[in-house]
């Protein structure tokens, strides 16, 4: 590192990671350096690969299958899901859907049809969707209790089921998730998922993650997969 010269903004992020502590002076001058090398790694494309190298685990619980389905889709990460299989899904619970209640069309290609009243069509949603899924739960308990085994019962589960991972990634794939599932256009679960991926990732890698959260964020597909 002694060959890296940090700048004005290296030196201020390494500030901001440290604080006002008093650190030896191997740290004080090491960290500005790494900020920059990270900075400059980011900053030229085709550089990402040394984001690979460190590896991160995260446990999450209660999320929807909705949003299990689109993390699984990334590459490079290694998941442990808990199994329909051998798990009793009936007291696992579902999601609620915020933008459900709302009277406002919300996501891609929502469209209200000619012939629903509009009049009080957020009550209508809720309704809806609660009854669906209570329907469905019933029927799931009620296949348990014909002797049904849980891997054939699911059939009936909605995706908005709750479900519990393990998955582990490196830096260069989380910030690729972000580049995808933090945007705007991302549906609301992942979205808040993700961010909460991010602020435990800071901790761990506190340069790379502010470094991306200043300079990368919201600079959607920047970090090929």
């Amino acid at each position: 590192m002694s060959g890296v010269n940090p700048e004005k903004i290296d030196r201020e992020l390494a500030h901001e990671i440290v604080g006002d502590s008093k650190l030896p002076n191997y740290e004080e001058d090491i960290l500005p350096r790494m900020a920059r090398l990270i900075r400059k790694l980011m900053e030229s494309p085709g550089h990402f690969g040394p984001f690979e190298h460190p590896y991160i685990t995260f446990t999450v619980k209660g999320v929807s299958r909705i949003t299990m389905a689109q993390l699984t889709r990334h590459r490079h990460i290694t998941f442990d899901i808990q199994s329909m299989r051998y798990v009793n899904f009936s007291d696992s619970g579902f999601i609620n859907i915020p933008e459900m209640g709302n009277d406002q069309l919300h996501g891609r290609r929502a469209e209200v049809s000619e012939d629903v009243d509009q009049s009080k069509i957020g009550d209508s949603r809720t309704s809806a969707y609660k009854e669906a899924i209570e329907n469905s739960s019933e029927y799931y308990d009620h296949l348990i209790d014909l002797g049904v085994a849980p891997e054939n019962a699911r059939a009936v589960l909605p995706l908005a089921t709750k479900v519990n991972m393990t998955f582990t990634m490196n830096l260069r794939s989380l910030l690729h998730v972000a580049d995808m599932r933090a945007a705007g256009d991302a549906q609301w679960e992942i979205r808040q998922l993700t961010e909460a991926l991010l602020d435990e990732a800071e901790k761990h890698a506190p340069i790379t993650m502010k470094t991306y959260q200043r300079d990368l964020k919201n600079r959607k597909n920047r970090i090929a997969p």
